[in-house]
């Protein structure tokens, strides 16, 4: 069923909030948990729809995950063949990373999902599978596809082509589930959110910002606690530091620094972002995260930075719209292949506000300034993130409408709630 127009009014944001636990941790732990010594408790799992997409192909897979107090338990089964084709919905995450261990644990299955995810690219980690031995047939590089099985275990050292958190940890997932070691090299500072997981769960892992190289090993049972997901605490983040009387603080938020690019671009802007209580959890680092509203200047915002941030760049699109001057954000390429065109919907969305922006390459260049909305209707295309990012437009220069409120509900079933509860502060 299609949603429905949601409109998105300014106002300043104020008070405490929290956000769902980490999507990008929550695919990794229900995966994780099916080759764990014992069942795995996970809580504050992400209740978004891509981590349901993964939580029911591992039950198409034989793992049983059913929920207690909770919290979700992960029971530890080695995978069959599934009856059915394993619908990955939207999700890249589940796609990828579960081919890797399907590949890894010799099974056969059709890997499919929506219109969307069709549409983006499977080739860059099916050839790496291919050469780790596993027998796959993508149609014209996407999906669906099928695994036919993994007859024998070939190539156990790899080089990406291009820095991918999701390539990485499918091969890592293959050597999981295999029970041999593997190696990643080529990595130039994807998240690391696998191998922590790994390592916290006992396994002998080694990793940089340069390569990742797994050694066989038991898992060990450990409850995992996800922390609250960077990607959501992000908008609230770029929408005070955007929206003249904003003060608010984020609870709990994973503060990895492979995942906190955009509040480093923020602050080269001029933002004023905090973090107090800063802990670690489960492996990954967690802090509260405060923020107040500064006037903001341009930055050049380079690819290092930019890869650290890559979820979130449509988000400091929007700050760079009204930070004075023109902000430069390098090494976009990658968001051509997301849940929509990225890079298209950054351009329409300002352009609905008035911000002109200039495409090169691999280059947005953003001219910032005065930005107000005439009572625009944005078209998300059912990108989450576009539909979100549009909501923080809005609460600066709104109103602000978006065609489709569904996709809300792909990572952050509560995010307009969360967000109405600041505003009444």
């Amino acid at each position: 069923m299609p949603g429905k127009v949601a409109t998105f009014h300014p106002g300043p944001l104020r008070g405490d909030v929290g956000v769902p636990g980490d999507k990008s941790i929550s695919h990794r732990a229900l995966i994780v948990g099916a080759r764990c010594a014992a069942p795995l408790r996970i809580a504050n799992l992400n209740p978004g729809r891509d981590v349901q997409a993964t939580r029911r192909a591992l039950i198409a897979l034989g793992v049983g995950i059913s929920e207690v107090g909770g919290d979700v338990v992960v029971r530890p089964a080695r995978l069959r063949s599934p009856d059915a084709t394993l619908d990955c919905m939207n999700s890249g995450s589940t796609a990828r990373m579960l081919l890797g261990a399907c590949s890894g644990a010799n099974v056969a299955a059709r890997f499919d999902g929506d219109a969307s995810l069709r549409r983006r690219p499977m080739e860059p980690v099916a050839a790496q599978l291919r050469a780790f031995g596993a027998k796959i047939e993508t149609s014209n590089g996407h999906l669906p596809l099928e695994l036919s099985g993994t007859p024998e275990v070939e190539t156990r050292r790899f080089i990406l082509l291009a820095p991918s958190a999701q390539v990485k940890s499918a091969l890592l997932f293959a050597g999981l589930f295999a029970g041999v070691p593997v190696r990643v090299d080529g990595d130039r500072g994807s998240r690391d959110h696998t191998e922590r997981l790994l390592d916290y769960l006992g396994a002998r892992i080694e990793w940089t910002s340069r390569f990742a190289e797994l050694s066989t090993a038991a898992l060990a049972s450990r409850d995992v606690a996800v922390a609250g997901d960077v990607s959501a605490a992000a908008f609230f983040v770029t929408a005070a530091a955007i929206t003249p009387g904003s003060a608010i603080t984020v609870r709990d938020v994973g503060v990895n620094p492979l995942r906190t690019g955009l509040f480093d671009a923020l602050r080269a802007m001029g933002a004023s972002i905090g973090l107090s209580d800063e802990r670690l959890r489960c492996g990954e680092p967690l802090a509260d995260v405060a923020v107040e509203y500064r006037p903001l200047t341009a930055a050049p915002i380079g690819a290092d930075l930019a890869l650290r941030a890559i979820d979130e760049i449509p988000l400091l699109a929007v700050a760079a719209a009204f930070a004075t001057g023109t902000t430069t954000i390098d090494g976009i390429g990658d968001l051509r292949s997301k849940e929509s065109d990225r890079v298209a919907a950054i351009e329409r969305l300002l352009a609905a506000v008035g911000t002109r922006s200039v495409i090169e390459r691999h280059r947005l260049a953003i001219v910032g300034g005065t930005t107000t909305s005439p009572g625009a209707l944005v078209a998300t295309h059912d990108d989450h993130r576009i539909a979100m990012a549009a909501a923080v437009l809005g609460c600066a220069a709104g109103p602000l409408a978006i065609d489709d409120d569904e996709s809300l509900d792909v990572s952050f079933p509560g995010f307009m709630a969360a967000l109405e509860r600041l505003r009444d502060v």
